[in-house]
């Protein structure tokens, strides 16, 4: 009973990294591109029969964009992290395990994964403090009519004006994630002994130029 459901979460979890990560870097590529075309177009020389596309273009304001970009590359880094643990594409230094001998070495890996979870573990569980004394507080007190006391709302960001919480939310969000997968990838080490790891990039026919050079 409880492994469905274990791995109808892990896959739910799955599919809304990928998904979170492709929107967020789609997104931001299109805003980018946007804001760009819009600031080159605004500033350039237009006929006197095209004025009022000029106008118009001065009249909108973008200045917001690059604030947006910000945030959306940081949530992409922060779950593209997690992402990264769950394949095996963090760089790592393998040097002195490889230098020992198989016991030692299954165990000195046990260390290291078990050093991220604490890690992750510990930012997210600081991240969630800090998002919570940051505005979430109040705006959960606010939202279902609680008293919110001397609580104080938390600061906005410059260009959007949104609560400051809402963009610092994916620290503890994706730090627990990431704790999350260190935890999943710990579990099938210490059973299977494997660890993901990432395919290296191959290039048709240069291993054979390789091997006829040598």
């Amino acid at each position: 009973m409880v492994a469905p459901v274990l791995r109808s979460v892990n896959r739910f979890l799955d599919h809304l990294e990928e998904w979170l990560i492709a929107t967020l870097m789609g997104a931001a590529t299109l805003l980018i591109f946007v804001a760009v075309v819009h600031r080159y177009a605004a500033a350039a020389h237009y006929p006197p029969v095209l004025q009022p596309v000029q106008d118009f273009l001065l009249g909108l304001n973008l200045s917001w964009a690059q604030e947006l970009c910000i945030y959306m590359f940081v949530w992409m880094a922060k779950f593209g992290a997690a992402y990264g643990v769950r394949h095996g594409t963090h760089v790592g230094v393998d040097t002195l395990v490889r230098a020992l001998p198989p016991a030692q070495a299954r165990w000195l890996t046990l260390v290291g994964l078990l050093g991220g979870v604490v890690f992750t573990g510990v930012v997210g569980t600081m991240g969630a403090v800090f998002v919570w004394d940051n505005g979430f507080h109040h705006a959960l007190f606010t939202t279902f009519g609680w008293d919110v006391g001397d609580v104080p709302e938390g600061p906005t960001s410059p260009d959007l004006e949104v609560p400051t919480w809402i963009p610092y939310a994916c620290i503890p969000l994706a730090s627990y994630l990431m704790c999350f997968r260190f935890l999943q990838v710990m579990w099938a080490f210490w059973r299977r002994g494997e660890l993901p790891h990432h395919e290296v990039a191959h290039v048709e026919g240069l291993d054979d130029e390789a091997g006829v050079a040598a």
